[in-house]
């Protein structure tokens, strides 16, 4: 029993130990579109800090040239704002041009964004995506993004970390699996 309970642990922390070394491996090159992921807005409409290092990090590959679109995806959180549409606002306060800016206000999870971002590039004959998100949420946006068609996807994560981030490792350990097997 104690071997067992040793051969578990053992697999969930190489787990772990792959999804942290991926995550924090960029892979950034030039993108059709840098797709930033929606998380939490505040009660008061403003980027949490997750959501806001995300926006940060898509804002400054913008800047440096990576691509000249940005998508940005989300659903409607229990706060009660469009994730999208208060991301959009803050890139724009950042000075990131509005028409560079697209809105996926129907990005609700993980899945659904990269299904709306593969019909964004086919309707725009595009080929490249670089996801955005924190770092342990990229495998599995890499994952999702390849499962909806995406041609090329790279990724690159947001500088933030927190003591969150232990229930967030945890989590992408359940969620990446139920992705390789999810069907719509």
């Amino acid at each position: 029993l104690v071997k067992l309970f040793l051969g578990i642990c053992f697999i969930v922390a190489a787990a772990a130990g792959i999804l942290l070394v991926d995550g924090l491996t960029d892979n950034i090159a030039q993108s059709d579109v840098i797709v930033i992921l929606g998380n939490k807005v505040e009660v008061d409409g403003t980027p949490s800090p997750r959501l806001k290092s995300r926006l940060d990090r898509g804002a400054s590959l913008y800047t440096q040239g990576t691509s000249k679109r940005i998508l940005v995806s989300g659903g409607t959180g229990v706060e009660g704002y469009d994730e999208a549409v208060a991301m959009r606002n803050y890139l724009v306060a950042q000075g990131i041009p509005s028409a560079a800016i697209t809105t996926d206000s129907q990005g609700v999870d993980s899945f659904a964004t990269a299904k709306n971002t593969a019909a964004y590039l086919e309707s725009n004959n595009l080929h490249s995506a670089l996801a955005v998100s924190n770092y342990y949420h990229l495998p599995r946006t890499r994952l999702a993004f390849q499962r909806a068609g995406i041609e090329v996807v790279y990724t690159a994560h947001a500088k933030h970390f927190e003591l969150r981030d232990f229930y967030s490792v945890a989590r992408e350990l359940i969620a990446y699996p139920y992705y390789l097997v999810r069907k719509d």
